[in-house]
């Protein structure tokens, strides 16, 4: 029997997953780290956790498995994206890796918008210049500390780190790449005159692959700390939400995945690069060949649930949290919340967005607050939707949703009335550690392409169709997006009143 390995560097652990040739499960293994916030706006990770928690996940994976070494055909890798790892001529660690969630480098954006042009930019990259992204960590490695730029050898992404010490080799999968906002997204790889006019040096960026491609191989060394044979071949993978779509199935056109975890995604598999004119939508490269996406990111999603139970329920689990919301009127009595807690991404790419509960009353309980920020979250995933159907995607057919957050039937229904879409859940609950795993095996040959990976192992489980409210709830959304417009201002007052 053939195993393949999937290996997800996510920002709080690492996971590794094993299956068989026909996509079954075998095992699940994660080994998990923090990350730090030295200065406001700032979210740093060291390396070496990544490596130590791959070698402790993989392991535990091969061993939960029941599995002979010899037995690996193959590792796929995937992971945060966006994060910056910048090394020196003998592979080390120059400093902690800037994350994805790190919103230190407005000024750098600016200054990527004025030197190239915000339009020619979003024309060459699908993207405006973010602070979540990497070139603009770059810009901010080079003003602020000189020093340490004049040392880079290599710029890397978090699994693209892992990617190094399995095998030896600089490289980098093309859904990943795209994300660093330095692709030239129609040509599928590094934009020369970017990162010319950026004054960065075009030999510090490794070479770029698709995902189902081999990238290296297994070295001795790497084999003996992580319990398998040398030579095991290591593919291209994706950024976790290229390949979370993979093991969601969004790999063709129609499917959209929703993924409902502590930052929501919604995600539309597309034919060729198609690009938001205004840059509110992210567009990158799919981890499936000869693939591009659109994405909607809400930064806080399950984590705004997580934020209100920790600070005003922390006794109660949560399913009595979202069972008492059952009692309530769709719409929370005029009560509406905004999901802005650590600023927001799409469709308002601003660190300084704030959240907030509108409309309160002494008649509102806090099974109303509840029900609020379910209903606001919703509000915030449908304004990635909006976005996409007004950019021109049509037929889509299907929203497939995932996430600790889609566990919840209640709140699947709410999202199926906001939306006024079928929601559908699937039997693959491994999401990107899943597809890259699958990615590895459509590699290997055991698979004749992705999209047959997929629909080989991948199964809808339950339905949730719009019910009786969604003319109520077209009502509140049409409230809900005039505020952020009215509050935008006292958002971006705030830090100076407050510092």
């Amino acid at each position: 029997m053939d195993i393949y390995l999937g290996i997800d560097t996510s920002t709080t652990s690492t996971k590794t997953i094993a299956i068989d040739q026909n996509g079954k499960i075998l095992a699940v293994s994660s080994s998990g780290y923090s990350f730090e916030t030295p200065f406001p706006l700032w979210s740093e990770q060291d390396p070496h956790l990544w490596w130590q928690a791959t070698k402790v996940s993989m392991c535990e994976c091969v061993m939960k498995a029941g599995i002979e070494p010899s037995q690996v055909k193959g590792i796929g890798l995937t992971g945060q994206m966006h994060g910056l790892v910048i090394l020196d001529e003998k592979g080390e660690i120059l400093r902690p890796s800037i994350l994805w969630n790190d919103q230190r480098t407005q000024k750098q954006c600016d200054e990527i918008r004025e030197l190239i042009g915000r339009k020619e930019f979003i024309r060459i990259t699908g993207n405006d210049a973010l602070t979540g992204f990497t070139a603009p960590k770059i810009l901010w490695v080079k003003e602020e500390e000189p020093a340490i730029f004049k040392k880079i050898k290599h710029i890397l992404l978090p699994k693209d780190y892992i990617r190094l010490k399995l095998t030896g080799e600089y490289a980098i999968d093309r859904a990943g790449g795209s994300g660093t906002v330095l692709f030239n997204l129609a040509d599928r790889d590094w934009s020369s005159n970017l990162i010319k006019t950026l004054g960065l040096n075009a030999e510090w960026f490794p070479p770029t692959f698709e995902g189902t491609h081999i990238t290296g191989t297994l070295t001795k060394q790497a084999a003996e700390e992580v319990g398998l044979i040398e030579g095991i071949p290591v593919f291209g993978g994706g950024g976790d939400q290229a390949a979370s779509a993979v093991g969601t199935g969004a790999v063709k056109e129609g499917i959209v995945s929703l993924s409902l975890g502590t930052s929501g995604v919604i995600f539309a598999s597309v034919d060729s690069p198609f690009i938001e004119p205004e840059g509110r939508l992210h567009a990158f490269c799919h981890a499936v060949p000869a693939k591009w996406h659109l994405m909607g990111v809400m930064l806080s999603a399950a984590g705004s649930l997580r934020w209100y139970k920790d600070t005003f329920r922390d006794q109660s689990n949560f399913d009595d949290l979202l069972t008492g919301t059952k009692g309530i009127m769709p719409g929370s009595d005029g009560l509406i919340f905004l999901p802005y807690l650590t600023g927001e991404r799409t469709p308002y790419p601003d660190p300084l967005a704030r959240g907030g509960f509108i409309g309160i009353t002494v008649r509102h309980t806090i099974q109303h607050f509840t029900r609020a920020v379910l209903e606001g979250v919703a509000f915030g995933l449908r304004d990635s939707y909006e976005l996409m159907k007004e950019a021109g995607l049509k037929n889509m057919e299907q929203i497939r949703i995932t996430g600790g957050g889609a566990k919840s039937l209640i709140w699947r229904q709410i999202i199926a009335d906001i939306f006024n879409t079928e929601i559908v859940s699937i039997n693959s609950e491994e999401g990107a550690a899943f597809g890259a795993a699958l990615l590895a095996a459509t590699g290997a040959g055991s698979f004749a392409s992705v999209e047959q990976a997929c629909s080989s192992t991948i199964s809808i489980t339950d339905r949730v169709i719009p019910g009786q409210d969604v003319e109520r709830y077209n009502k509140i959304y049409a409230e809900y997006r005039l505020l952020y417009p009215a509050l935008k201002d006292t958002f971006h007052r705030m830090p100076d009143i407050i510092s």
